[in-house]
């Protein structure tokens, strides 16, 4: 993996370069993406492997250790959290900050599955903080400056918000998006 000290957007998983160990690489991160929102932390490395269609040898080649695996998992969010961002950047202000924030919300999912095995104080997650912030900030100024925003909303408090309303309990998706609605509904402008 590699991180960008200097607060960019390059937090990124080093993926290997030849075509076969690069899909058993990523199917090994989808399936431990899977396994782990699904039994947190302490999921099993060999039901990982199986998931993943490869042998256990495979899956430790690629991540010697298990901090390594949950470090791969965590980056390749942010890292698809990050893209997430450029990918909205030509929708309207509102709808790009809109529909990242929905994204952001299946990256606090992982991010809960795996909090016990992150080093909050490690470089890795400082990049990766500061790399989430680099990609969703500019989709936040254009909403603020599109005067879509109430002027006392900051990133930050929409970041802390938006992470209190995942981590609540809700009989199921459906509820959490309704819940999810109503907040960016209390932080959006209205008209005079």
């Amino acid at each position: 993996m590699t991180y960008d000290t200097a607060g960019g957007r390059g937090v990124a998983v080093r993926r290997p370069h030849r075509a076969d160990a690069r899909r058993n690489f990523d199917a090994l991160l989808k399936a431990a993406r899977e396994a782990f929102a699904e039994n947190g932390a302490n999921a099993s490395l060999e039901d990982i492997a199986r998931r993943a269609g490869v042998g256990i040898g495979t899956l430790y080649r690629n991540f010697p250790t298990r901090q390594d695996l949950f470090d791969t998992v965590y980056v390749g969010e942010v890292e698809e959290l990050c893209r997430a961002a450029d990918d909205v950047a030509d929708l309207p202000p509102w709808d790009a900050l809109a529909t990242w924030l929905g994204r952001f919300v299946a990256y606090i999912a992982t991010k809960r599955a795996l909090s016990e095995a992150l080093n909050r104080e490690s470089e890795m997650f400082r990049s990766c903080r500061e790399a989430i912030y680099a990609a969703g900030e500019p989709l936040f100024a254009r909403a603020r400056s599109a005067g879509e925003l109430r002027p006392d909303v900051s990133f930050d408090d929409l970041v802390r918000m938006i992470g209190g309303i995942v981590g609540a309990g809700y009989v199921d998706g459906e509820q959490r998006e309704r819940v999810l609605g109503f907040a960016l509904d209390g932080v959006r402008a209205r008209p005079e």
